[in-house]
């Protein structure tokens, strides 16, 4: 895969990680472009409705054993990630985190408690950063705890703010215990029952997410700030997502939550001047 093709799959998703990419040099940002191009992929894997569950998996395990033995799969984007793993020397286990927790949604739709969601989210969200720090470039260990919070920050504001378009594929991130706790059942969920009840728990796993993007804050060693611009700006659109939808009272049956144009440069500026 070229890097042309890289960029067109990283522009058509519409993330705000994209954005975050114009925080880095040239070089840097078609590294991470094609690391983000193979997390689409393998996404997408899993959440094609037109394929079986065993050709998911199928597809999902040629995609570790290429990366494990160099072993050819039809994807294009195969030799692009082997010679990134190759260049800033790592371990396949780093990207396999990811493809681990993409295989979780293939047999779980449901977490009874916070410890087993949180698995998954270290998985798809902070093996990301994990992945992406290293393309970034750091000095500090500490950096390493950083991605981990940042991660788990952002994949439960994702979690808050996509329960609804969860549901419709029959996928329950919010942990059951949390459901108990205040009452509130999977029918209510299913019958989009918007209370006191549903608000309650969703304000309790906003406070979680910012318990998150707090010690994410803190752990971020002043030496690397400037190498971590485009996670900084990450975590500023997102936490700026979450306050959105917290002010609103979380109507995320009814409203599909993002930050328009003018918001998203207000903070890439910001950041971008704040650590020149």
């Amino acid at each position: 895969m070229s890097s042309d093709q890289a960029e067109k799959i990283t522009t058509e998703s519409r993330s705000n990680l994209a954005l975050a990419f114009v925080a880095l040099g040239p070089e840097r940002r078609r590294d991470i472009t094609t690391f983000y191009a193979f997390c689409r992929v393998i996404d997408d894997i899993a959440d094609d409705p037109a394929l079986p569950v065993a050709e998911k998996a199928a597809r999902l395990a040629a995609w570790r054993a290429s990366l494990q033995a160099g072993k050819p799969n039809e994807s294009t984007l195969e030799p692009a990630m082997r010679a990134l793993l190759a260049k800033y020397e790592m371990p396949p286990a780093m990207p396999e985190e990811i493809i681990a927790g993409v295989e979780m949604d293939l047999s779980t739709s449901r977490y009874a408690t916070f410890e087993e969601l949180r698995l998954y989210c270290y998985r798809v969200a902070s093996a990301v950063g994990l992945v992406s720090i290293e393309i970034f470039g750091y000095r500090e260990p500490a950096c390493r705890e950083y991605a981990v919070e940042l991660g788990l920050a952002l994949q439960m504001t994702n979690i808050i703010r996509d329960v609804a378009k969860d549901l419709k594929n029959d996928r329950i991130y919010l942990p059951q215990e949390d459901m108990a706790r205040f009452g509130y059942a999977q029918e209510d969920l299913r019958n989009r029952v918007y209370d006191d009840r549903f608000r309650s728990l969703m304000q309790f796993e906003a406070e979680r997410a910012e318990q998150y993007f707090a010690r994410a804050r803190e752990l971020l060693p002043k030496v690397d700030r400037r190498s971590m611009v485009a996670a900084e700006i990450m975590r500023a659109v997102y936490y700026s997502l979450l306050q959105k939808m917290k002010v609103d009272g979380f109507r995320v049956f009814e409203r599909n939550y993002r930050l328009n144009k003018l918001d998203k440069l207000r903070h890439v500026v910001w950041q971008l001047l704040k650590n020149r």
